[in-house]
C-alpha cells in the first residue's frame, strides 16, 4: 500500500542514510527502528571488501535496539536512493522475522518520496522461526 511513515521519521532515516559506509557500491541505505515508547534506533549499511561481512541498515538498527532490550519494535522504516522504495535483502527479511511483531508496520522508500507500508509477514510469508525449533534440540522459548 502506498503510505509514507510520519515525516519525522522518513526523515530520520534518510539522516541515517548520510551515515552508511559505501565505498564498492556507493549504494548508501538508512534505517530507523521506532519502538512503543518513542525510542529511536538508526542503521546505516557498512560494506566491507570481503563482501560478506557488510552489514545492512536494517539490521544495524534492529539489533541496536534489540542489545538495548528495546523488542519488540514498532515500527522500522528504510530509505535509499532506488528507482523504486528500496525493498530489504532475504537476511534482513529473516532477522525481522525474529525481531519483530509479524504483522508490524515497515515503510519502504526512496529518496524522491515514494512510499510503500508493508509488514513483515508480507515480506516474509512463511518465515522459519523458533517455533520450527521446539522438539527438535532447538531452545525455543
Amino acid at each position: 500500500m502506498r503510505e509514507a511513515p510520519p515525516a519525522a521519521w522518513a526523515e530520520a532515516a534518510r539522516s541515517a542514510r548520510d551515515r552508511a559506509y559505501v565505498p564498492y557500491s556507493g549504494f548508501a541505505v538508512g534505517a530507523l527502528v521506532v519502538t512503543t515508547d518513542g525510542r529511536a534506533f538508526f542503521g546505516a549499511n557498512v560494506e566491507n571488501a570481503a563482501y560478506p561481512a557488510s552489514i545492512c541498515a536494517e539490521r544495524v538498527a534492529l539489533v541496536k535496539a534489540a542489545t538495548e532490550g528495546e523488542t519488540p519494535p514498532a515500527a522500522l522504516i528504510v530509505v535509499a536512493d532506488s528507482a523504486e522504495p528500496v525493498t530489504p535483502c532475504g537476511v534482513c527479511r529473516q532477522v525481522m522475522a525474529e525481531l519483530c511483531p509479524p504483522e508490524m508496520p515497515v515503510y519502504l522508500g526512496n529518496l524522491a518520496g515514494d512510499w510503500i507500508r508493508t509488514t513483515v509477514t508480507a515480506l516474509l510469508p512463511g518465515a522459519f522461526g523458533k517455533e520450527a525449533l521446539s522438539g527438535h534440540g532447538g531452545r525455543a522459548e
